[in-house]
């Protein structure tokens, strides 16, 4: 085994380095504090923690002297998680002495906004009114840039040819581990092939992977490349090594690399050693790898759209046993899931209005069973405004319906579907959230209906609350397994399932619980939809142009909200 460890790193579970953002600063007409002189601002970034209501301090800016309209140099560097509603806030201060402590100096004002807020308008730009001390402060301008030094993805495949035969009763069932050599000469695994069984002479399948996690975008970083024979207990034999780098792998012909596969015991032994076998480079191709925040700055909106169950095994919504009823002093799981994820998705759809819909109740005026209904009462439309209106109309629905059943999923995932299919080109990206308390009734329904929108511009994400068996859904979310019907699999993974009963916090903190609930349940979304542009060739637009400040276009002001309920905001 030569020094193997009894069971190597899985890459899969190597963590890649979270995107950065640069948040840059600059603040328009601020209040005039000084008798002799104007301002002499400094601004103060404040993160919210997630587990958390009070904001700690992130860093400050430089002080420019003697102006109300400063462009700071200073910015803040940031990791930026999609799935997360990262909560900031800005506050600007005259600077009168060298005193540290903020509450010496003079307060200009404030603003709050989400990191999400920021990347998702056009540009990555904003500009916000501060609140501070007078009735006019002046504005806060807050850009955001991807920071990033390398984008490349590079694509390989390799062969091997006479390796050593290691199995008492076969060949060798060989793989490759790929390690990144540190700067401290440390080495860190960052890729896995497959097994292939009994064979000498195996074919790996084309791997990709993004260079900097491949060699931290240093083409010239010394790559090494173990090659072991597996084995069912962990135990996997040294076949041999041999080392390479980047630049050799992309600047050969293809076929024409080979690299002797050496076991330093073997060599160090015998005199007429010469490899333990050889590996050759099949196919190399290096190709930039866009982000997600490529395709949001490119004009990509996410559209989110809501599915509610309002079937009879909630309960009656009047009684406080019920998974539906409305507590005046918290919000129910259904609430508190439409809020989790609404609140995020909301950042990254301009118009803010969302198509909300409700399933497996009888509706007036006939009370038919329904299994896609506008939970606003208008089929014509279904759109509520923000993340209230969503709220508003679910309430609102609750007092008309009668909760009645089965658990139909597939109508409602068509419907979605027929949307998705009509926005292929990358403008449109579709968020379906569906909250449920039951088993599926249409489940093979709702595994085809799955696997016909896996061609389509749309992630699927499923909530289910109360304490029901969801063993069943675990299906649809192919993490594991790819979701298949009648023999045909899923293009992609598009479904994402988790029970609501693994996020409640003990200690009744609704907010820790939201924070936690749409951390997983949005975490693989960024991925889905880069799977869904990558297939189809989609390459993110071309960002709008810099922004122009008060003086240039006037920014377009909020969408009008439909009439009926889930229009306005509700407390």
């Amino acid at each position: 085994m030569a020094g193997v460890p009894h069971q190597p790193q899985n890459p899969a579970q190597t963590v890649i380095p979270a995107t950065k953002v640069e948040v840059s600063l600059s603040c328009r007409n601020l209040l005039d504090m000084d008798v002799f002189s104007k301002s002499d601002p400094m601004a103060v970034m404040f993160v919210q923690a997630t587990a958390s209501t009070e904001y700690r301090e992130y860093g400050r800016t430089e002080t420019i002297w003697n102006t109300l309209n400063p462009d700071f140099v200073k910015k803040f560097t940031i990791d930026y998680f999609f799935e997360e509603s990262q909560k900031l806030m800005f506050k600007v201060y005259d600077i009168d002495s060298q005193s540290a402590d903020l509450s010496k100096h003079d307060f200009l004002g404030q603003v709050t906004c989400t990191l999400g807020e920021i990347v998702g308008a056009p540009g990555s730009k904003i500009e916000k009114p501060l609140t501070g001390p007078a009735k006019k402060c002046g504005t806060i301008i807050l850009s955001a840039e991807e920071l990033s030094s390398c984008k490349d993805a590079v694509t390989l495949q390799f062969r091997a040819t006479k390796l050593d035969k290691k199995d008492f009763f076969g060949k060798s069932d060989p793989f490759l581990l790929f390690y990144r050599c540190n700067e401290d000469g440390s080495w860190t695994t960052c890729h896995k092939t497959e097994v292939i069984k009994n064979t000498l002479n195996p074919q790996w399948k084309h791997f990709t992977i993004p260079v900097r996690t491949f060699c931290n975008a240093d083409y010239d970083r010394t790559i090494k490349v173990e090659c072991y024979d597996w084995n069912r207990d962990g135990g996997h034999d040294l076949i041999g090594v041999f080392t390479t780098n980047l630049r050799q792998l992309t600047s050969g012909a293809a076929g024409t690399q080979t690299f002797d596969v050496i076991h330093p015991k073997k060599k160090a032994k015998k005199k007429k050693y010469k490899n333990s076998g050889t590996v050759t480079l099949q196919y190399a191709k290096v190709e930039q790898q866009y982000s997600f925040l490529d395709y949001v700055r490119g004009g990509t909106q996410m559209n989110f759209t809501v599915a509610i169950d309002f079937t009879a095994s909630n309960g009656q919504p009047q009684q406080p046993t019920s998974l539906h009823y409305i507590n005046p002093y918290g919000m129910n799981q259904y609430a508190t899931a439409l809020w989790a994820v609404g609140e995020i998705i909301q950042d990254y759809d301009s118009d803010k209005l969302f198509p909300a819909f409700g399933f497996g109740a009888r509706t007036p005026p006939g009370y038919t069973v329904s299994h896609c209904f506008p939970l606003n009462g208008q089929p014509g439309n279904p759109y509520c405004f923000g993340v209230a209106g969503i709220m508003e109309a679910y309430q609102w629905t609750l007092r008309q319906v009668q909760l009645y059943g089965p658990t139909n999923f597939s109508p409602v995932i068509n419907h979605v579907a027929s949307l998705a299919s009509q926005s292929r080109e990358g403008g449109e990206y579709f968020v379906l959230l569906i909250v449920t308390d039951g088993v599926i009734t249409d489940f093979e329904q709702t595994k085809e209906a799955i696997v016909n929108a896996a061609t389509l511009p749309l992630s699927i994400i499923i909530v289910g609350v109360g304490n029901d068996d969801f063993e069943a859904m675990e299906v649809l979310d192919g993490d594991e397994v790819r979701l298949s019907y009648r023999g045909r699999q899923a293009e992609r993974d598009i479904v994402q399932f988790v029970p609501f009963r693994d996020y409640v916090d003990r200690q009744g903190n609704q907010v820790l619980s939201q924070a936690r609930l749409a951390k997983d349940v949005l975490a693989e979304v960024p991925d889905q939809l880069l799977s869904y542009m990558k297939k189809h060739g989609i390459k993110p637009g071309a960002p709008p142009p810099a922004y122009t400040g008060p003086s240039g276009p006037t920014a377009p002001s909020a969408p009008s909200a439909p009439t009926g309920p889930g229009t306005t905001n509700i407390v």
